[in-house]
């Protein structure tokens, strides 16, 4: 690990930097499952889904974005490439048959559901090893992700 004056342990530097970087990988994967909704998305409910989807994807984008500068602050390596993070996401392949705004409300809300699970794993971890900074970013990424979780489950009726 480079130098750096911020007073984390390079242990606990190096294995935040991993965690940041694993749910780096997700959340990349789960904003291009947000733009295949929003692109795909049919139904009555069309407009209102297609620009959900996109404001949940504009939001996740600025999530891989505090993510990925926390991993280089701690003195890591971004590792945030498509082809990385289809290597390397735990969450479910987003199906690319499917049509109707039902299917992809489902698809969508397990999706978020899953990330924010990880997020929360991710919270804990950061705990664990004494990283309250990482910890507070995995939460405000919680809070949100939950958030927009209730905002798509209302959909489901």
């Amino acid at each position: 690990m480079p130098k750096t004056r911020i007073d984390v342990p390079d242990n606990t530097r190096k294995a935040m930097v991993a965690l940041l970087n694993a749910r780096l990988a997700d959340a990349m994967d789960l904003r291009s499952a947000l733009k295949q909704a929003h692109w795909n998305v049919k139904g009555p409910s069309f407009i209102a889904l297609h620009e959900l989807f996109d404001q949940i994807a504009g939001r996740t984008t600025d999530f891989i974005d505090d993510i990925a500068e926390r991993a280089v602050t701690l003195g890591g390596q971004a590792i945030g490439t498509v082809q990385e993070a289809a290597k390397n996401s735990t969450l479910e392949p987003y199906p690319v048959d499917i049509n109707a705004e039902k299917e992809h409300v489902k698809a969508v809300a397990d999706r978020l559901a899953a990330f924010g699970k990880l997020v929360r794993d991710a919270i804990d971890q950061a705990d664990e090893a004494n990283d309250k900074d990482t910890a507070d970013l995995f939460t405000g990424v919680s809070r949100q992700i939950d958030k927009d979780l209730w905002f798509v489950e209302a959909h489901l009726g």
